[in-house]
């Protein structure tokens, strides 16, 4: 923006690089990077409502003789005031919202669903999951307002920026279709025992057969299995019930050659979508993990699924937990599970009546219409994870190559000469790690020459 005293002269887009104009504009819209934003009619109005909080707050937490929390809450609000006449806005503005929109204390915020018609039909994926995160939005948000409030960060009208509680959620008028393979209870009262059964595959596959072997020696047992599967290019997925145990088991089979990794809570978003893609690419063959390996996996490389300590009843392995967990080797003809298990607890015998029922259904319709199953053949995304900073440093630093030899004086000189000019360039396109580089490239000949 190129501005003639107080008047805009012309709108350019350049190159932050180099500088160089690219385009002009009559005219350029720039939007908020939030959407709270105080219309200019409704700020006098807008400071007021706050300071009127603030003075209230302020009063509350003096009587309770919270000195630094009343004044780090008063720091912080005239900041924001003062931002806010100036500006229109403020960072963290969105906790201001209730007071913005003229809502009453304690009324939801409006959201997407607020827009759509009364006639919408809404599908929630994965219910059995996605409803109780619904429920558990409300509650950790509250949580952690609460405390900001507390400790004199937030007026308490930032409590009322929020996700929307369950029972909000469910005053909605728009109609819903619950999809999972294991609905939770309250899916199922809802529907008052209406559940539309999808069973067969579009592919014929059927679900996996489920073997059940003894827990000791689970770990050698397996072994053999992986070697097969490995031998036909396979994959293999191992559920444990410890991030302990998922490392240990990593640690032992890559001691024997085996081409393993571990996935759990603790490896980051970014990294778990690596490891699922060169699962798949076969970069590797076998997967340990814990509870990550269940809903939302879609491999159709893995044809084998191990479930070590089936028998431990709890949420892991739950009737929920282990039907989720078989259905990631039904994306392969050749798909089976192994649970090992001393005991055929209620939550096994569940599973296998279910699969067992679904198996039996899907045979019938693939031999009535002549279906055979094949597995999914599906493209291989391109990893999107970035690469690693060491990976960047070995191919484009050059302060860990050697240093040349040069024969003569005269040679070094034309190579300072050759340098100081690229210095000068890289630093003229602000590539001053470069021009670092090759300064301290030109220090090192300068110091030989001197020696010579």
């Amino acid at each position: 923006v190129e501005l003639f005293g107080d008047e805009i002269e012309s709108l350019v887009r350049f190159d932050s690089l180099t500088g160089k104009k690219q385009m002009s504009y009559q005219h350029f819209v720039i939007y908020p990077a939030s959407h709270y934003v105080a219309p200019a009619e409704h700020i006098p109005e807008t400071l007021s409502l706050i300071r009127e909080e603030l003075r209230e707050r302020l009063e509350d937490l003096n009587a309770q003789n919270k000195i630094l929390e009343a004044q780090r809450l008063l720091q912080r609000t005239e900041y924001d005031l003062e931002m806010i006449e100036q500006t229109g806005s403020c960072s963290g503005i969105e906790n201001y919202s209730r007071i913005i929109d003229r809502r009453a204390a304690g009324t939801p915020p409006a959201t997407l669903l607020n827009y759509f018609p009364d006639d919408s039909l809404i599908f929630v994926d994965e219910s059995h999951m996605t409803l109780p995160q619904l429920r558990a939005m409300y509650k950790g948000d509250f949580s952690r307002k609460s405390t900001l409030v507390e400790h004199g960060f937030r007026l308490p009208s930032a409590i009322d920026n929020r996700p929307l509680q369950f029972p909000e959620f469910c005053l909605f008028p728009q109609r819903m279709i619950y999809l999972s393979a294991t609905p939770g209870d309250y899916e199922l009262e809802q529907t008052e025992g209406q559940v539309a059964e999808l069973v067969v595959r579009p592919t014929g596959l059927l679900e996996p057969i489920i073997e059940i072997r003894p827990v000791l020696g689970q770990v050698d047992d397996i072994l053999h299995e992986i070697r097969l599967r490995a031998g036909r290019n396979e994959r293999v997925l191992i559920t444990t019930l410890t991030k302990r145990m998922a490392e240990d088991l990593t640690e032992y089979y890559d001691d024997l050659d085996v081409r393993v990794r571990y996935m759990h809570s603790d490896v980051d978003v970014v990294e778990r979508t690596k490891i699922l893609h060169d699962l798949r690419a076969g970069e590797f063959d076998v997967l340990v993990g814990i509870n990550l390996l269940r809903e939302g996996l879609d491999l159709p490389e893995v044809s084998l699924v191990g479930i070590f300590d089936a028998d431990k009843e709890g949420f892991l392995r739950s009737v929920r937990s282990l039907i989720q967990t078989c259905g990631r080797a039904s994306r392969n003809a050749n798909g089976r599970v192994i649970m090992y298990a001393d005991k055929i607890t209620a939550s096994i015998q569940i599973t296998l009546d279910l699969t067992d029922s679904r198996r039996k259904k899907q045979e019938a319709y693939n031999k009535k219409h002549g279906i055979v199953p094949k597995t999914i053949f599906r493209k291989i995304a391109p990893s999107f994870a970035p690469v690693e900073l060491n990976d960047m440093l070995e191919s484009d630093s050059y302060a860990a190559e050697e240093t040349p030899v040069y024969e003569t004086v005269i040679n070094m000189e034309e190579k300072i000469a050759e340098f100081e000019e690229e210095m000068h360039e890289a630093a003229e396109s602000l590539e001053f790690e470069r021009a670092a580089e090759l300064r301290d490239r030109i220090a090192e000949l300068r110091e030989k020459i001197e020696k010579d």
